[in-house]
C-alpha cells in the first residue's frame, strides 16, 4: 500500500480528477495549501507599499492506492498537471503501513478498496 501525495496548480485540478477518472482511480481527499519552490514568488503592490508574496497557492492531492494502481495512479496526475512550465508541481510516493475502513472495519488492502 502507498500514499501519493500530489502538489499542483489550482486551475489544472479537474484535469487531473479526469486524467485519473480514466486510469480508474475514484478515490482521493482534495485540500488547498501554500508553498513555493522554483517559482519564488512574486512582488505585489498594495496602497503604494511593494510587498513580495512568495506562498502561492497549490491543490495537495492525497490518494491511498494499493501496489497494482501506484504507476497509473502517477501517471494520471502528470498527464493531467503537466504544462511544462515551472510550478507544475511535485508528487510524493509514501510507504502506508496500515489503512483501516470505519465502517466495516477491514484492514490492509481490503480497506483502501
Amino acid at each position: 500500500m502507498k500514499l501519493i501525495i500530489a502538489y499542483v496548480q489550482p486551475h489544472k485540478l479537474q484535469d487531473v480528477k479526469q486524467a485519473l477518472y480514466r486510469k480508474e482511480v475514484f478515490k482521493m481527499s482534495v485540500t488547498n495549501a501554500l508553498g513555493c519552490g522554483e517559482q519564488k514568488g512574486y512582488h505585489e503592490s498594495y496602497r503604494g507599499v511593494d510587498f513580495e508574496v512568495n506562498l502561492l497557492k497549490k491543490v495537495r492531492i492525497e490518494i491511498a492506492v494499493n501496489e497494482a494502481f501506484v504507476e497509473k495512479t502517477v501517471e494520471a496526475i502528470i498527464e493531467g498537471a503537466r504544462t511544462g512550465n515551472i510550478g507544475d508541481g511535485k508528487i510524493f510516493i509514501l510507504d502506508l503501513s496500515e489503512c483501516v475502513r470505519i465502517r466495516t472495519g477491514d484492514r490492509g488492502s481490503d480497506a483502501i478498496g
